[in-house]
Order: C-alpha cells, then structure tokens, then sequence
C-alpha cells in the first residue's frame, strides 16, 4: 500500500482504539492491560493448550505441535489481511472462492507442462486479479461490499466449476510441494515461518505507519476521512487488493499440502477466516483492532479444531461450534457495553 496524500494533524494521527477491554473505568495501566482483549485470548490459548496435552498424550511432541499449525496457517495468512479490510469498515465473504479459482488456474496451468515458479505465480497473480475486481465494484461502482463479494464468491466458486467440473488436477511440477509441506528448520515449517513474518509486516504497517492510522481513522469515521484529505476509496481498493493476493498466497500453499485441486477446495473457509479476525478483536463496524489478537486468534482457533481433531469430533460439530464462537464475539461487546450502562444508570 502507499499514501500519497498527508492527512491534516487533526486526523494524521487519530486516537489509538488500543486493545478491546472490559467496560470499566478508573483502573490502572497494568489493570487494564491485565483484562485487554489480547490477555483474555493469551489466557484462552493457555487454557486450550493445557486441554489438548491432558486430552492425548501425543500432543507435546515437537512434530505433533508443528502438524497443528497446518490447521490455520493458510486461513490466518487471509485474516491477516482481511483485517484491513474490515477496519476500513468493509467485508470481504469471496476468499474462500478466490483460494478455489486460484488452484483450479495453477491445476490447469500445470497440466500444460509449466514449470513450478510459473504455477506458483499463477495463483498469485489470480488472486491479486480477483482482489482487483472485488475493489472496483466496491470503491468504483459503490456496491455494498457485503452484497458484491457474496457475488464475486459465488462467480469465482461457480468458474472453478465450470473448468473442473467433477473432475481434479493432480499432476503438480516437481518442488511445487515444498510451499505447503516443506519446513525451513528440522520442525519448522515453511507455511509457518512465512505466516509468522507476515504477521509482523502487517503489524507494523497497522501500528507504526501512516497507512495504519489511516485505515482505523476511515473505519472509525469515513466522511470525516474525507474531509480531512484522506483518499478512502483509494485505500480501501488497496485492502482488498491486499487481501486477494493474500487469497492467491495461500491457495498456492494449501493447493501445495493437498497435492491436488478440487473446485470444493476451501469450501466454506471464509466463516473461519472471518472468525478469525473478529476473534481477535477487530470491530465489525471497522476503525479499531490489532495485529496481535488476530494472530493470538488463530493459535487459539488452530488448536481448537487440532483439539477436537483428535477426539474424533465430527466436522459438522466443528462448523457449528465456529458458528456459536462468531456469534458471541460479536454480541459479546454489546452486552458488555450494555451492562455497563445499566451499571451506571443504576449508581446514578
């Protein structure tokens, strides 16, 4: 992403939404750090953790606890840049259609004899390409996002389809495996280690640029943006551009892991991507959030779905269970703020 334009000082710097917290008032720093958003999912992934070694003795060994990180690296790779999307104050629902046409254009483009960079960059590029679209309709045409990427999802979904049919493609170049089963250190993965550096690019971007400020300042506000100079459609055509090539970048590892591609591929990955990053605090009606509890999101939804992996949980009892969890980190802060209010009413 670049900003060209420099928001006046009023806006340059908006205040900082900080980690989501309980509804209290007058405590002190280490307090209020205590009982963030971030601390409560630390303590979660502690807690699941703790669940997980008691429930198979098997989990603590340094392969098993690495093979758990198959489960969410690709989804968290998009939630790291649906965040962005969201905290402008939009949504993307076509990731998972996206991952999907990805992999169906590297299969086909694999069957013709190409090499494995060009497959790779493929699926990259396709993604990027399905991004672009999905921007134009929402900063160009002024489509709801909801409303246009539900289209895009079910025209991407619906072209991978259409090419594959009931068919597969199978037949990958040679090394094109390394990008999601390969590992850049004995047990370290290379899925993880690119997952851990994006994490922290994203991070900084967030947090200590100018592009991080801007997005929480159009989320938290997006016609006083525009008054203050901010170019809104320009950065919220960048995020979703963002986050199709992080679609494309994933659908090259999970595509790589899998050794074949489907059109079902990712069916239904863009409920928990969307967890994901509501999970981790960012606000559904955009403008605050943070890096960290995205990425404290996934280890907790990773070991989650590991965890019920190994009691032989059925996967339509984990999409119900992802369902309830999106529904009540999205209620919970309404009731939250809530009860806050009928405390104060009360005092009063």
């Amino acid at each position: 992403m670049t900003m060209t334009d420099t928001a006046p000082a009023t806006l340059a710097k908006p205040a900082e939404p900080g980690p989501r917290r309980l509804p209290d008032r007058g405590r002190s720093r280490a307090s209020n750090l205590a009982t963030s958003w971030e601390a409560l999912l630390f303590l979660l992934f502690l807690a699941i953790f703790a669940a997980n070694s008691l429930a198979s003795p098997y989990f603590l060994d340094i392969w098993n606890i690495s093979d758990a990180t198959f489960n969410f690296t690709e989804k968290a790779i998009v939630a790291l840049a649906l965040a962005f999307v969201i905290l402008t104050g939009e949504i993307d629902i076509s990731v998972a259609g996206i991952i999907a046409l990805a992999s169906t254009v590297m299969g086909w483009l694999a069957s013709t004899g190409a090499g494995m960079p060009e497959v790779a960059i493929a699926g990259i590029l396709t993604g990027l390409a399905c991004g672009i679209v999905n921007g134009l309709l929402v900063t160009r045409l002024g489509l709801p996002s909801i409303v246009a990427t539900i289209g895009t999802m079910s025209l991407f979904r619906g072209l991978a389809y259409a090419i594959l049919g009931d068919g597969a493609f199978t037949d990958y170049p040679e090394g094109f495996d390394y990008f999601g089963q390969g590992y850049v250190w004995e047990w370290l993965s290379f899925e993880f280690t690119v997952f851990l550096g994006l994490a922290v690019l994203a991070g900084v971007v967030l947090h200590k640029t100018r592009i991080g400020r801007s997005v929480r300042a159009i989320g938290f506000n997006p016609a006083a943006a525009r008054f203050s100079g901010l170019r809104v459609e320009r950065m919220k055509f960048l995020a979703f551009a963002v986050t199709g090539l992080a679609a494309g970048l994933a659908s090259v590892m999970l595509t790589s892991r899998l050794g074949s591609t489907r059109p079902s591929i990712a069916l239904g990955w863009e409920l928990d991507i969307i967890t994901m990053v509501v999970l981790g605090g960012i606000s559904i009606n955009g403008g605050s959030g943070s890096i960290p509890g995205v990425v404290l999101a996934a280890f907790v939804m990773g070991l989650i779905t590991f965890g019920l992996g190994l009691l032989n949980v059925p996967g339509i009892i984990m999409s119900i269970f992802i369902g309830l969890l999106l529904i009540a980190v999205i209620s919970l802060p309404v009731l939250l703020s809530r009860l806050a209010t009928r405390f104060k009413r009360n005092r009063a």
